[in-house]
């Protein structure tokens, strides 16, 4: 069963990202208008304050696009 309280919470937090973060959030609602399909690849950089950095990537499966899609509430 879902918290409510925490439901509450969590859509505090993320208006607080947006928020802070509207090119990232903006980002994110062009990703969902476009769709992602099949062999689609997500490339993920993060740059580390002291300049260390972490790369990986991955390329969809359709389970993968199935999985996205159920997330986001768009089912098939």
């Amino acid at each position: 069963m879902v918290n409510p309280a925490a439901l509450l919470t969590l859509k505090k937090k993320w208006e607080e990202f947006s928020a802070r973060h509207p090119k990232f959030v903006a980002f994110l609602s062009a990703l969902k208008n476009q769709g992602m399909a099949e062999g689609s690849i997500i490339d993920i950089k993060v740059t580390m304050p002291n300049g260390e950095t972490f790369q990986s990537n991955i390329k969809l499966t359709a389970e993968d696009v199935e999985l996205v899609r159920s997330l986001a509430g768009q089912g098939k």
